[in-house]
């Protein structure tokens, strides 16, 4: 997915609760986002069309490491190097306790994996709808997405990366069985594993076995933290994190974290740190901004801050809405001066390549 792609998802999820109109919505991001994705094709051949996800109120899936060309979650963990895990957050009850707690908490995932079995490629949670969610590998290496809400109607609702727009809405029956998306290798199955919580996986590679496999894989009785290298320590009043997204399907070749940023009752930032170990160390952006002492750049269309200097890495925040004039009714940005508030506080792992050492 590309970036103009995950800023329209997350406008769309943190807007979930109110009126959109989406109709207009959706003309006026195809023309522009064919205009875009010509540019984009022009200069990167990786750009990709606008339709298909301009209908989601679904998770935001970072591309993996700036790698383009790759739907993300499938991407594999190289098996030399272990993808990190996200860790416990003691004190916190699981969602087999607390299953009304789910997606309610940015910072928490209500549950995990058994590690000795499954291999960790992401994980998200976006308190705006609600959904907690989790790429692993298992078997021979095929990803699986799980996806969790104690709202049935969120995960039906909800599309799923790779699989045609309307391929499981209205169609999820929560029993265990298997359904097999038309004109494609994909397979979705669904289920409740207690009272107040519905699941949902799915798999692009058609692997019956390995769907079949990942309730037993799932510790619903545990919390981790959805936490990534990154983390802003000031925010413009009145603003909240609202979503966490990191994927690890690359690592430690490379790592993508972005962090949703709402104020209400329309503004929305994406604070967005993308590490490549092939990464150029010159970015070809000479500063145009100082940013509490440290080169920034803006870029030209208004919309987006960048703190320079990381290295084989990009620190960027999205603070507008990407097509002046074509947002959602009401829409209320954030400034220049709000993204340079959360760039110049965010702290950024030294070493982005050691988990532990991550803030």
């Amino acid at each position: 997915m590309t970036d103009l792609d995950q800023r329209i998802t997350s406008v769309l999820r943190e807007q979930a609760e109110g009126e959109i109109d989406t109709s207009r919505l959706l003309r006026g991001s195809r023309a522009l986002g064919r205009r875009r994705q010509v540019r984009r094709r022009a200069t990167t051949g990786t750009a990709l069309a606008l339709v298909g996800v301009l209908g989601f109120t679904g998770a935001i899936r970072a591309d993996v490491g700036g790698l383009a060309g790759r739907m993300p979650w499938t991407a594999a963990t190289p098996e030399a190097a272990p993808p990190p895990v996200p860790p416990l957050a003691d004190g916190v009850p699981g969602a087999r306790d607390r299953p009304d707690l789910v997606g309610t908490d940015p910072q928490v995932l209500h549950l995990g994996l058994d590690s000795s079995r499954a291999r960790y490629l992401g994980w998200s949670v976006h308190a705006s709808n609600p959904i907690e969610s989790i790429r692993f590998s298992v078997g021979d290496g095929h990803p699986v997405l799980l996806e969790v809400s104690p709202v049935a109607k969120t995960l039906d609702d909800t599309p799923i990366d790779g699989f045609p727009v309307q391929a499981v809405s209205g169609r999820l029956t929560f029993d265990g069985a298997v359904l097999r998306v038309a004109g494609t290798d994909g397979l979705v199955t669904s289920w409740q594993p207690f009272p107040g919580l519905y699941a949902r996986a799915a798999t692009l590679r058609g692997d019956v076995a390995a769907l079949k496999r990942v309730s037993g894989l799932v510790r619903w009785d545990e919390a981790r933290r959805c936490t990534g290298p990154v983390r802003p320590t000031t925010l413009p009043a009145n603003a909240a994190v609202t979503g966490c997204s990191v994927d690890a399907a690359a690592f430690p070749k490379g790592l993508t974290v972005q962090l949703t940023v709402f104020r209400a009752p329309s503004s929305n930032m994406w604070i967005k740190l993308v590490y490549g170990a092939e990464m150029g160390e010159d970015t070809g952006r000479a500063s145009n901004r100082d940013l509490g002492g440290r080169p920034g750049f803006r870029y030209p269309d208004g919309t987006r801050l960048e703190l320079l200097g990381l290295p084989k890495a990009r620190l960027t925040v999205d603070f507008a809405w990407p097509f002046p004039g074509d947002g959602p009714p009401g829409q209320v940005n954030f400034t220049e001066a709000d993204a340079a508030t959360v760039l110049v506080g965010t702290k950024v792992a030294r070493d982005l390549t050691r988990p532990q050492t991550w803030p």
